[in-house]
C-alpha cells in the first residue's frame, strides 16, 4: 500500500519501522515541527522526523492545515491509507476522506476508555487491570471513530507508565501491519460511548505526592507518572523525584519514614524502588541510601 505515516514521538517509531519492514510504501511522513529544547535551546527534530530523514522518505512538518497549501501538497501523494500515531495535531475533515480506505489510528487503550491525551498514564493512575491498542478509523470527533481492531494486554502490578508505553508501541506496530494486509477483513464498528473516560494531557501540577493518600493510590500516582513529569515529594530542602515504587503494610503518619525506604501513607506504606534527587541521575533507592538516609519524614 501506499502509506503516508502522520506520528512525532517515540512511540510512533516502531509502527512506522514495520510499516516499512512489511513491504509498503512510505510515500509520506508527517511530523510536528522541530522545536526548540535543551540548555542550548536548539532546534530538535522529534524521533519520527529523525528516522524518516535516515531512510529518505519525504518529511513534512506543517503547524497545522488551516491553509490550502498543505492541504493540496496532502491531497497529491494520493495514498491508499493514512496511518496516525501519536501526530499532535488536529486532522481537519477535508483530510480524512482524501486516502482510498480513510485515516487509521493507533490508540493506545480500550476504546471508548481513555479517549485523549494520555490514556497509559491515566490507566494507571485509575488503577485498571487491563489496556491495549485499538485501530480506528478517525473521524471528527475525539478517538470516536469505528474501531477495526483492538488487542489487549495485562497491565503489571508494579508496571510503570514508560514500561507500559514501550510494551503498548511494539503491540501497535504488530496490530497495524495485521489491519493492513487485508484491511477489508477489518470493517470498522461503531463505538459504544457506554463507560467512555477523557485522558486529559498531565499537568505539573499533578506530580506532588500527597503521603495521605492511600498506598494504593500514592504508587499508581508514581508510576503513572514515572515518564513524565515524575511524582515528588520535599526531602527537607530538596526534591525528591520517585520513579518506582510498591505498596507495603507499614503503617504511621502519613509522610513518615518508617526505616529504610519505607514511606507511611493515609493507609499502608510506600516502598521506594527507584529515586531522583533534582540535578541528579535517578537511581536505586538502595544505592541511594548506601550514601545517606533519609530524613524522619518526607512533605
Amino acid at each position: 500500500m501506499r502509506i503516508v505515516f502522520m506520528g512525532t514521538p517515540g512511540f510512533s517509531v516502531p509502527a512506522l519501522e514495520a510499516l516499512a519492514a512489511s513491504g509498503h510504501d512510505i510515500i509520506a511522513v508527517y511530523s510536528q515541527p522541530p522545536r526548540k529544547a535543551g540548555r542550548g535551546q536548539k532546534l530538535r527534530l522529534s524521533p519520527v522526523h529523525q528516522l524518516a530523514e535516515k531512510r529518505g522518505w519525504p518529511i513534512f512538518t506543517p503547524t497545522n492545515f488551516d491553509n490550502s497549501t498543505d492541504v493540496d501538497a496532502f491531497a497529491d501523494h494520493k495514498a491508499d491509507v493514512t496511518v496516525v500515531v501519536a501526530y499532535g495535531l488536529l486532522l481537519p475533515e477535508v483530510l480524512l476522506n482524501l486516502p482510498v480506505f480513510g485515516c487509521l489510528n493507533i490508540h493506545a487503550s480500550l476504546l471508548p476508555r481513555w479517549r485523549g491525551a494520555a490514556p497509559i498514564n491515566r490507566a494507571i493512575m485509575a488503577g485498571d487491570s487491563q489496556t491495549g491498542i485499538c485501530i480506528m478509523d478517525m473521524d471528527v470527533g475525539l478517538d470516536t471513530g469505528p474501531i477495526r481492531y483492538c488487542r489487549d494486554l495485562v497491565i503489571g502490578i508494579t508496571e510503570t507508565s514508560a514500561q507500559l508505553h514501550d510494551r503498548l508501541s511494539m503491540l501497535g506496530a504488530k496490530a497495524i501491519v495485521d489491519v493492513l494486509a487485508d484491511i477489508t477483513s477489518y470493517p470498522g464498528v461503531k463505538q459504544d460511548s457506554n463507560g467512555a473516560r477523557y485522558a486529559k494531557k498531565i499537568d505539573k501540577s499533578e506530580a506532588r505526592i500527597d503521603w495521605s493518600k492511600s498506598n494504593l493510590e500514592v504508587d499508581r500516582q508514581i508510576r503513572g507518572l514515572s515518564a513524565f513529569p515524575g511524582a515528588w515529594c520535599m526531602m527537607g530542602d530538596r526534591r525528591l523525584k520517585v520513579l518506582s515504587s510498591m505498596p507495603s503494610d507499614g503503617s504511621g503518619v502519613p509522610g513518615e519514614v518508617l526505616g529504610g525506604a519505607e514511606i507511611a501513607c493515609g493507609s499502608g506504606a510506600i516502598m521506594l524502588l527507584e529515586v531522583q534527587v533534582s540535578g541528579k541521575k535517578s537511581q536505586s533507592a538502595g544505592i541511594f541510601l548506601q550514601s545517606r538516609s533519609l530524613p524522619g519524614r518526607l512533605d
